[in-house]
């Protein structure tokens, strides 16, 4: 990455991009011991994922590694990696919006259960919308000048960041369904669109090798794009076995019950 090109920003601004993620760690705490107070012990394991996911957002946008990012390509591509698909990962199998529910009373619950309802919701969510916002805004970020862009604007820098995130959270649950979902979609339909979306990942991963973005060199170019490659190859191999042991339960589940139902 070309330094003249390319500029950290101040403190204060990498502060503000990892407010929420901080506060989203106090949050959910504050839940778990609410919740803990009057229904059975919150899974420590889902904790753990929301902590470890936070962290992982946190560490791209503040620190050396975010500083990094700003001159070298490959510790862009890290980052990429860790805010755009492993923190959504974890933080989706730390299940927020189920606890979210159980902490609510009964009323607030069912208003919150009834807006995730909405039009909205259901569009973007549809697997086919999540893949266009994630995938193929990677695609218009590295193969466009918007890469160099956003190193030289604060708001835009911000703006990428944030989507990068939320895109890939939306993707994850898309997919695979931790918390309540209210406009579920067939397997077959899901995996068909997972593993188009995973090949366009891989392709884009590929394009950035032999064509890097603007300023960046050959080399950090190359380095950068197997980071993504690779990198994003086992971050998806746990979303596709996730998506594949919950079609093989949901399975497992029915065929018992017609079982049960005929031997009566």
């Amino acid at each position: 990455m070309h330094s003249a090109h390319a500029q950290s920003f101040p403190i204060i601004v990498q502060l503000l991009i990892a407010l929420p993620f901080f506060i989203a760690i106090i949050f959910y705490i504050v839940a778990v011991i609410v919740s803990n107070q009057h229904k059975k012990q919150w899974p420590h394991f889902r904790t753990i994922c929301w902590l470890v996911g936070n962290v992982s957002a946190i560490v791209t946008l503040i620190g050396p590694l975010a500083s990094l990012s700003h001159v070298h390509f490959a510790a862009h591509m890290i980052g990429h990696l860790l805010l755009g698909m492993l923190a959504p990962l974890l933080m989706a199998l730390a299940a927020p919006m189920a606890l979210l529910l159980r902490t609510l009373s009964v009323n607030t619950a069912r208003t919150l259960s009834r807006t995730m309802r909405n039009p909205y919701v259901r569009f973007i969510s549809h697997p086919i919308n999540a893949s266009i916002l994630n995938v193929g805004g990677l695609w218009l970020l590295y193969t466009t000048s918007l890469f160099n862009l956003m190193h030289e604007h604060i708001l835009l820098y911000i703006f990428i960041h944030l989507h990068i995130f939320l895109a890939g959270y939306v993707f994850t649950i898309a997919f695979i369904y931790i918390d309540p979902t209210p406009h579920p979609y067939p397997y077959v339909f899901r995996s068909l669109i997972l593993v188009v979306a995973l090949a366009a990942h891989s392709i884009l991963a590929k394009y950035i090798y032999a064509n890097p973005p603007q300023y960046v060199p050959v080399t950090q170019a190359e380095l950068g794009a197997k980071i993504m490659y690779y990198g994003g190859d086992a971050i998806e191999i746990i979303l596709v076995y996730i998506l594949f042991y919950q079609w093989f339960k949901s399975t497992r589940n029915a065929i018992h019950t017609k079982t049960t139902i005929s031997s009566r």
